[in-house]
């Protein structure tokens, strides 16, 4: 008979064995397995419909985990709660300046042709990519496949936006070859250096180095290119500036809704009337987004967003986020404007490599 110490320690062994073949067999199913889960087999059969094999949609739901780190990571995004001052200082760094700087240099062909083929700055182009990514640094932690399944299933108010989602995530990756458990991005399903959600890369990624694939997950010039090729899409227009400076009263007057991020809606002379001003050249029917940032508990800080504005808004609905966006590429294009003599040097040297 065995000794009572020996045995429960043996059990103890067998039921931490157990538990270890129960785990993996519940990650193996995952809770999204179409065989148990209705809205994974109705996705299933919808996927089918559109020409992808019923076994791989259902194989890749399968692998899917529940997170719910992701639906509490969606009720805290940083735009929320945060002032202009402290959402500025997070992106505003010497850092980041200095590397969207050289992320340009690095890649100045493909920047230049994004700006002959959309109308795109480069600075604006990285600045984007430098929000959200630091350049290629972090682009994300979560398995997109849980994120997504996560969303598109869990999420109380938005699951039918994230079902759609998760089945362009899965189309893309079928398309490209690429298995849906290997790529990580944001918790919101976004992806690659542009974070691109995946509809928008359905819909917008370039193959900008001609490779065959549209590529933003690797390939920092597909990026680019795709970034430029999503701002001509949405409305850029060239040469045209993206806010003004203004003054104002010292709290925002109730009468004007500031910070929409929908298309120019205030006219000049409404605002005038309020106390806004600007020394810009902009008619009394000029339209603009008015935008009141708030600095401290007890100042603000005043704008007048233009169309470019707001096509930066419709690559995050924050007036925070295009803020942050703008001001990072004209602290980039400050930066290079410092260093003439090492740009010509760098214009000499792809020349002669031509």
């Amino acid at each position: 008979m065995m000794p009572a110490g020996r045995w429960n320690k043996g059990v103890a062994v067998g039921v931490a064995v157990l538990i270890l073949w129960v785990i993996s067999a519940l990650t193996l199913a995952g809770e999204f397995d179409p065989a148990r889960h209705d809205g994974a087999r109705a996705l299933v059969e919808e996927l089918d419909a559109r020409g992808l094999e019923r076994d791989w949609a259902a194989t890749a739901l399968r692998r899917a985990v529940m997170q719910p780190d992701v639906l509490e990571a969606m009720a805290g995004a940083a735009e929320r709660h945060l002032r202009w001052d402290e959402y500025r200082a997070i992106f505003l760094t010497p850092e980041r300046i200095a590397q969207g700087v050289a992320f340009i240099d690095a890649h100045a062909p493909a920047f230049e042709r994004a700006e002959k083929a959309f109308g795109v700055p480069p600075e604006v182009v990285a600045a984007i990519i430098g929000v959200e990514t630091a350049y290629g640094r972090h682009t994300g932690s979560h398995r997109v496949l849980d994120s997504l399944a996560t969303l598109a299933f869990e999420h109380p108010s938005r699951g039918d936006f994230f079902r759609g989602e998760l089945a362009a995530f899965l189309e893309i990756t079928h398309e490209q070859g690429v298995d849906p458990g290997s790529i990580d991005g944001s918790y919101a399903g976004a992806m690659g250096y542009p974070q691109f959600i995946p509809t928008s890369y359905r819909a917008y990624a370039v193959d900008f180095d001609g490779d065959g694939q549209r590529d933003l997950w690797a390939n920092p010039v597909d990026a680019i290119g795709s970034v430029g090729n999503y701002f001509a899409e949405h409305g850029w227009q060239p040469g045209e500036p993206i806010y003004h400076e203004a003054e104002g009263p010292t709290a925002p007057p109730a009468a004007i809704a500031f910070n929409r991020t929908s298309p120019p809606y205030v006219s000049m002379v409404e605002l005038r009337e309020t106390g806004v001003v600007t020394e810009a050249a902009l008619g009394d029917d000029q339209k603009v987004i008015p935008l009141a940032l708030e600095t401290s508990e007890t100042a603000w800080r005043y704008r007048l967003g233009r169309d470019n504005f707001h096509v930066i808004t419709r690559y995050n609905h924050s007036h925070l986020y295009a803020m942050a966006v703008s001001e990072l590429a004209e602290a980039i294009e400050a930066s290079r404007s410092l260093a003439p003599h090492r740009l010509e040097a760098t214009r000499s040297e792809r020349e002669e490599d031509a």
